[in-house]
């Protein structure tokens, strides 16, 4: 298994963000079924080199070095069908793109799109306020934009 330093940067990733943080007992469950997926994870018959792991407890990452093989449809399918047993078994929503993730003094917090502009308005979030932008789409991208200021990030327009 590949450390995921070793990846270049520009591999392919996914993230998906929990509406909720996964439960403290089922994260070395779900770290291990993450991993056994990515290690699993073929296109078109071709083992993928691929990496998947758990972030803050809340976001499941899942990446592609596509120089050695690109993940196809039918591939990011059987990711999606994946994912979505996970939230059936973990009770959780990993596909809602309007919650929105931030970083304060407690760790990471989310809430959807209206109560987070309300908490902008109520100065609790402001325009310093780190962000996780989940549509980054490169290992580069994850390292250097994934966590940003919300005045740089596209989620400033709910604000």
């Amino acid at each position: 298994m590949d450390s995921f330093q070793q990846f270049p940067p520009e591999t392919r990733v996914w993230i998906y963000q929990s509406n909720k943080p996964f439960n403290q007992s089922v994260l070395p469950e779900l770290k291990e079924l993450v991993d056994r997926f990515a290690q699993n994870w073929v296109s078109h018959n071709r083992q993928l080199r691929a990496h998947g792991d758990v972030l803050h407890d809340r976001f499941i990452l899942l990446a592609v070095d596509e120089g050695q093989a690109d993940a196809s449809g039918c591939s990011i399918d059987k990711s999606v069908h994946f994912l979505k047993q996970l939230e059936k078994e973990l009770g959780v929503d990993l596909f809602d793109r309007m919650t929105f993730a931030w970083m304060d003094d407690d760790g990471v917090k989310a809430a959807g799109s209206e109560e987070f502009s309300s908490l902008y308005q109520a100065g609790k979030i402001t325009a310093d306020t780190l962000v996780f932008d989940n549509l980054v789409k490169t290992k580069g991208e994850l390292e250097e934009n994934w966590l940003k200021p919300l005045n740089k990030s596209w989620h400033r327009r709910f604000v």
